[in-house]
C-alpha cells in the first residue's frame, strides 16, 4: 500500500475533547460503589523513632473507619524500593515519611482525622544541608540508571594547568520539585483476591510488578490502569506511596479506597531533583580550542534509597577535547529520596557546562556560537563511538539566523538592561523492549493495543499515526488502546524513550499484519485477524553509534535595575531530533520543556530548612512555576534528520531536550545584560540586585 500523510502531520490529540469537556477520568475520579477515602499522616520530625501513637481523637471523627499504623497495618514483603516500605516499623528516616493512614467515608473526614492523630517521637540529630567539602562525601559505585560515575581521557589536570586560557568556576542548583497538574492519586479495589488499581502513573506495568511483590500475588491477579495522567515529569515514573497505601487500605477495609495526595505533601513523598554543586574547569588555546574539560559534581541522596544525579555525563558528549574528566560524588543526608525530574542530570549538568562555555568565550573575546562550533567533535568524546547523527552546528546556525545573531552590545531602556544569550543542548536516545498487537477488523478499521502511557504528550495520537503510516490507511481508521497493564507489555513513559519504544513495536506489528493480510483471501473473520510484535533483543541491543538529540537555545532578557526582576522577552529553540512524528504535539513538547527550563532559571527553587529538615517551599504559593504571562514570545523549530540507527520511524525523544539548554541561555543573557555573572539558580530579584550592587 502507498504510504499515507499521517506521519509528521499536525494531528489533533484524540483525547482532547474529553479533557476540555471534563469527561476524561483521572485516577481519583472512579466512584466505585462503597468507595472511601484515605489520608496519609506525615512525620513531623526530621529523624527519629515513633514512641507513642494516640489515634483515639482521629477515630472519634464522624465517618472514620480506621487508622492504620505500623502496629496494625498489613505486612508487606520487603520491596526493592525502600521508599515503599510503608507503615512497617517505627523508624522515621526523614520529615514527611508516612507514619499513619486514616480511612474515612469522605475526603473531609479523612483530612480532619489525619490532623487529629497524636504522635510522640524519640528524635535524633539530623543533617539535611548539602555543603561543599561535606565530611560524608564519597564517590558512589553506581549512578542513576546504572550510568558510570566517572570518565577519564588523557591527562586533564596537567592539560588544564598548562592551558593558555582557563576557566575554573562552580555552579549551584537547588532542590527542584515535580508539580504535575494532577497530584499523585490512586483508587484501589480488591475483589475475591484480585486487585484492581486506577493510578496516576507513567508506567502501569511497573506498578503491577511492584504491587505483586509487596502483596505476594501473581501478576495476573493484578490490573493497573492509567487511562489519563495529568503530567508526571518523572515523578510518576515508578510507583509512589499513594498506590501502595491505597491498596493496603482497600485490603484492610474490604472497600474501594481513593488516596489523593494534597500538593503540599508532594515534595517529600514523590521524589525531587537533587541539588548540585558543579565545578567546571575548561582549558583552551588562544584560538578557542579546548585542551581540557573537567566536570566534578556533588549532590545529595537519602538514607532510604540511593539516587545519584548524573549531572556530569553530558560533558562527555558535547565538545572535542583530548583531555576529559567527569566524576560524581554524593552526600547521604536525612532528606526525602531524590528521584527523576524531567531531564534528570542533563538539566543541571548542562546548565553548568554551557554557562562555563559562555565564560570561556568571554575570556577569549570570542562569539559564544563560534566557540561551540569550533569545538565540534567528530566522535563522542567520552565513548569514542561515531555519532548516528549530529546536527548541533546546524541548530546553532539556524537559531542564530532566526534569532538575529551575532548579538550587539547590551543596551539600556531606562532602568532596564537588555541582553541576549545562547546555549547548546543534548539528550541521549534511549529505547526499551516493547510488545504490541495489531488487528484488522471486518469493518475495515484497525485496533492497536500496547500498554503505553499518555502523560499529556499525545501518545495515543502519535501511535495511531505510526500505525496508519505503516498500514497505509487513513488515520481515522486506526483505534488505539493504551494505559492498562492487561495490554501487551510496554516500558514506562520516561527518558524521552516512550514513543521510540512503543512506536517500534507498533510499526512492526502493523508490518506483520500487512503480511498476514496479503496472504488472506475472502472476508475477514468476525473476530478479525491479529498479530503480535516483540522488540526484545533488538530495541535493547547495543549500538555501534552514539545516539543523541541536539539543540540550540537563544534568549533575550530585560533586567530591571530597580527591582532586580528578570523578564524573558524572547526564547527560541532549534532542535535536531530525528524525524518529527507529529508537528503539533512536538512543538508543544519543545515549548513545554523550554518553559520548564525558564522556571528553573528564574523562579523555581526549594530550601531545605536546616532546623526542621523540611522543604520550605511546599506549595505553588511559595514554589513559583512560570505562567503564560512569563513567556511572552517562545518559538520552537527543528531540523529534520534522517538517522538510520534509531528505530523504524527514525525518531528521537523530544520530551526533555527543551529543558536542557534553556537555563544556561537565560543565565548567559543576564550576564550579557548586566556584566555580572550569577552562578546560583534561580536568578531571583534578591540575587540579581546583590550582583548589580557588587558590580
Amino acid at each position: 500500500m502507498a504510504r499515507t500523510a499521517a506521519l509528521g502531520a499536525p494531528a489533533e490529540r484524540r483525547e482532547g475533547l474529553e479533557k476540555v469537556t471534563g469527561t476524561a477520568r483521572y485516577a481519583a475520579e472512579h466512584p466505585l460503589p462503597g468507595r472511601v477515602h484515605a489520608r496519609a499522616v506525615p512525620a513531623c520530625v526530621a529523624r527519629g523513632r515513633i514512641t507513642g501513637m494516640d489515634t483515639g481523637p482521629a477515630r472519634a471523627v464522624p465517618g472514620v473507619l480506621t487508622v492504620l499504623t505500623h502496629e496494625n497495618a498489613p505486612r508487606l514483603a520487603e520491596p526493592e524500593d525502600a521508599t515503599l516500605a510503608l507503615l512497617q516499623d517505627s523508624e522515621v528516616p526523614h520529615r514527611g515519611w508516612c507514619v499513619a493512614l486514616v480511612v474515612a467515608e469522605t475526603p473531609e473526614a479523612a483530612r480532619a482525622a489525619a490532623a487529629a492523630v497524636r504522635i510522640t517521637y524519640d528524635t535524633a540529630d539530623h543533617d539535611v544541608v548539602l555543603t561543599p567539602g561535606h565530611p560524608s562525601t564519597h564517590e558512589p559505585e553506581e549512578a542513576n540508571g546504572g550510568q558510570p560515575t566517572r570518565c577519564r581521557r588523557g591527562d586533564p589536570e596537567s592539560a588544564f594547568a598548562a592551558a593558555p586560557v582557563r576557566v575554573d568556576v562552580t555552579y549551584r542548583t537547588p532542590p527542584l520539585h515535580n508539580h504535575p497538574m494532577e497530584p499523585h492519586a490512586s483508587t484501589a479495589h480488591w475483589d475475591r483476591g484480585r486487585l484492581t488499581v486506577h493510578t496516576s502513573s507513567q508506567g502501569t506495568g511497573d506498578v503491577r510488578r511492584v504491587l505483586a511483590g509487596l502483596f505476594a500475588l501473581p501478576v495476573d491477579r493484578i490490573t493497573v490502569r492509567a487511562e489519563h495522567v495529568g503530567g508526571g515529569f518523572g515523578s510518576k515514573g515508578s510507583p509512589r506511596p499513594d498506590v501502595v497505601l491505597a491498596a493496603m487500605a482497600a485490603r484492610y477495609t474490604g472497600r474501594p479506597v481513593t488516596l489523593a495526595y494534597p500538593r503540599r505533601h508532594l515534595p517529600t513523598v514523590v521524589g525531587h531533583r537533587a541539588p548540585t554543586l558543579s565545578r567546571l574547569r575548561l582549558g583552551a588555546t588562544a584560538d578557542g580550542r579546548l585542551t581540557a574539560l573537567l566536570h566534578d559534581v556533588t549532590t545529595h541522596t537519602s538514607p532510604v534509597r540511593s539516587f545519584v544525579e548524573v549531572a556530569g555525563t553530558t560533558s562527555g558528549v558535547m565538545y572535542a577535547t583530548p583531555n576529559l574528566s567527569f566524576v560524581h560524588h554524593v552526600v547521604p543526608l536525612d532528606v526525602p529520596s531524590p528521584s527523576w525530574m524531567r531531564a534528570p542530570g542533563e538539566a543541571t549538568g548542562m546548565y553548568a557546562l554551557e554557562s562555563a562555555m559562555d565564560e570561556l568565550a568571554g575570556e577569549l573575546g570570542m562569539d559564544p556560537v563560534e566557540l561551540r562550533i569550533r569545538n565540534e567533535p567528530d566522535r563522542e568524546p567520552a565513548g569514542g563511538l561515531p555519532f548516528s547523527s549530529r546536527h548541533l552546528v546546524e541548530c546553532l546556525r539556524e537559531g542564530a539566523r532566526r534569532f538575529g545573531w551575532p548579538r550587539g552590545a547590551r543596551r539600556a531602556e531606562g532602568p532596564l538592561l537588555i541582553g541576549t544569550g545562547v546555549a547548546a543542548a543534548t539528550y541521549p536516545v534511549m529505547v526499551s523492549p516493547c510488545t504490541a498487537t495489531a488487528e484488522a477488523r471486518p469493518d475495515g478499521t484497525y485496533l492497536i493495543r500496547v500498554n503505553a502511557s499518555d502523560i499529556g504528550t499525545g501518545a495515543r495520537t502519535v501511535l495511531a499515526q505510526i500505525a496508519a503510516d505503516a498500514l497505509g490507511t487513513p488515520l481515522d481508521r486506526v483505534r488505539t488502546e493504551i494505559g492498562d497493564s492487561d495490554l501487551p507489555e510496554a516500558p514506562v513513559a520516561g527518558g524521552s524513550s516512550g514513543t521510540a519504544s512503543w512506536g517500534w513495536a507498533v510499526h512492526e506489528a502493523c508490518a506483520r499484519l500487512l503480511d498476514r493480510l496479503a496472504g488472506h483471501t475472502g472476508p475477514l473473520p468476525e473476530r478479525g485477524i491479529g498479530v503480535r510484535a516483540d522488540t526484545s533483543g533488538r530495541a535493547d541491543a547495543g549500538s555501534t553509534h552514539a545516539r543523541h538529540a541536539f539543540g540550540a537555545h537563544f534568549a533575550e532578557v530585560a533586567v530591571d535595575t530597580v527591582t532586580g526582576e528578570v523578564r524573558v522577552r524572547r526564547l527560541l529553540g532549534v532542535y535536531a531530533a530525528g524525524h518529527i512524528l507529529n508537528s503539533r504535539t512536538a512543538r508543544s513538547q519543545f515549548v513545554g520543556g523550554m518553559t520548564m527550563g525558564l522556571g528553573m532559571a528564574l523562579t523555581e527553587g526549594s530550601t531545605v530548612d536546616a532546623a526542621f529538615g523540611d522543604f520550605a517551599e511546599a506549595d505553588l504559593a511559595s514554589y513559583h512555576i512560570p505562567v503564560h504571562a512569563d513567556v511572552p514570545d517562545i518559538e520552537a523549530h527543528w531540523i529534520d534528520e534522517d538517522d538510520p540507527y534509531l528505530n523504524p520511524m527514525g525518531s528521537k525523544g523530544i520530551g526533555e531536550i527543551g529543558v536542557v539548554g534553556t537555563p544556561a541561555a537565560i543565565g548567559n543573557a543576564v550576564h550579557h545584560a548586566t556584566g555580572a555573572r550569577l552562578r546560583t539558580l534561580p536568578l531571583t530579584p534578591d540575587r540579581v540586585l546583590t550582583a548589580l550592587t557588587e558590580r
